[in-house]
């Protein structure tokens, strides 16, 4: 399909010449087109400006034949990436909601045998036909609010048959849904029951058992442990991200959400592609990753569900890191992949800019599942992932106005997506 988006109101975030990240000062410059066109062909951007350059005879001649979509008012965005989340689940955990307000912890649901142990336990009994389809519908909400690429993780199955279930899943997901999907390994995401007392035992499963049958099915593009107090040591992390990446896997952490737990610093060890969540952030983590080849991702759904305490995003920033954001979304401590109300979230919670948070929510976050040579801005040669907000008066509309829908049409490689 050939499309040409036409009198936009304002093209956002723009680059003549294709980034893989931005960080600290530099995330607060946005570069936008008013008055703009956007060309697309094949499922790729091949030209963008302003609307009197394409008045031109060369350029009206190529055009020729496009299927023409008049943006008069109204935005166009690279689609969100969303670089964090465990959407593919078999059941909501309101309930476990409801202890929160009664005043339980997250710890203290874990230790009940409720949180990630209670998915498990359902993750069991479920179909990989049913969990396809709930996974279906959860992918097109969020593409309805603009997310164009997600990662998944497995981590609700703790058995190697779940697990291997959940990334099949994952693996049908890529060639049923117009998102790019990216599949994350998390076997190490809890201990399960019986081997609270000999956690090593569970760690050798997954080095020895789960993790070469997810290699012999290529079931996986990365590998993740939740490295935190509670949950899995340095020690046993470092196991775990040996063992995977002897098959190719590289690392994502999910690290310091309880405690400074050492987990940044593992991750940086192994190149992690990320480090998520960074609630409890210090001096020392933050030197550990400067000049490191590993993206900073906060996870504001989960502190704000959680009533955590905050990353320090703005800290992180002008020490000169880059810093992603994702949704996190999961049943227990982020049932939302909204990234508008994450965008929201950067600003509000965090005192982001607009500018900062839209480099945090889409070429920030398409490097954390390094797709960011293909995603995540718009710029020639790149992959045709866009949405069209409504009529809007400026791109700071977008956090300010939370709460709403803004996208009207969403582009998924170069193909007008049925909102319907």
């Amino acid at each position: 399909m050939n499309i040409l988006i036409k009198n936009i109101k304002e093209l956002v975030q723009v680059e003549r010449e294709a980034r893989i990240k931005v960080s600290g000062h530099e995330m607060a410059n946005l570069e936008t087109i008013k008055d703009a066109y956007l060309l697309i062909s094949d499922g790729i951007i091949v030209g963008f400006g302003k609307m009197e350059e394409l008045q031109n005879t060369a350029k009206a001649n190529e055009i020729v034949g496009f299927e023409v979509i008049d943006a008069t008012g109204k935005m166009v965005f690279p689609s969100f990436c969303d670089s964090h989340t465990h959407l593919v689940y078999p059941a909501s955990r309101e309930i476990e909601y409801i202890d929160k307000i009664k005043g339980l912890s997250y710890e203290e649901i874990a230790k009940r045998g409720g949180g990630i142990l209670n998915s498990a336990m359902k993750m069991q009994e479920i179909s990989e036909d049913e969990l396809v389809e709930s996974a279906l519908q959860r992918l097109n909400e969020i593409m309805k609010m603009g997310t164009g690429a997600v990662e998944i993780k497995s981590g609700y199955g703790l058995t190697t048959d779940s697990e291997l279930k959940m990334l099949r899943v994952i693996k049908r997901l890529k060639s049923l849904s117009p998102l790019t999907i990216k599949a994350t390994f998390l076997g190490a995401h809890a201990i399960p029951a019986q081997y609270k007392s000999d956690p090593t035992e569970y760690v050798d499963l997954i080095i020895n058992e789960m993790i070469p049958q997810v290699a012999s099915e290529d079931l996986a593009d990365y590998i993740d442990v939740f490295c935190d107090r509670g949950f899995f040591t340095v020690d046993d992390t470092d196991r775990i991200l040996n063992a995977g990446m002897k098959y190719g896997l590289r690392p994502k952490i999910h690290a310091n959400e309880l405690d400074y737990s050492g987990g940044v610093q593992v991750g940086v060890k192994y190149n992690a592609l990320s480090v998520d969540h960074l609630e409890y952030t210090g001096d020392a983590e933050i030197q550990a990753l400067l000049g490191s080849d590993t993206m900073p991702t906060i996870l504001p759904g989960a502190a704000f569900f959680l009533n955590m305490v905050y990353a320090p995003a703005r800290k992180m920033i002008d020490a000169g890191l880059p810093v992603a954001m994702a949704s996190d979304f999961n049943p227990g401590s982020s049932p939302s992949g909204n990234m508008q109300l994450i965008l929201s979230m950067a600003s509000i919670l965090y005192k982001l800019t607009p500018e900062e948070g839209i480099n945090a929510t889409t070429i920030n976050t398409a490097y954390a599942m390094d797709l960011s040579e293909e995603l995540g801005s718009i710029c020639v040669g790149k992959k045709a992932n866009v949405f069209i907000t409504c009529p809007i008066p400026s791109y700071q509309f977008m956090p300010y106005y939370y709460g709403s829908n803004k996208v009207e049409t969403v582009i998924l490689n170069g193909e007008i997506q049925s909102l319907s």
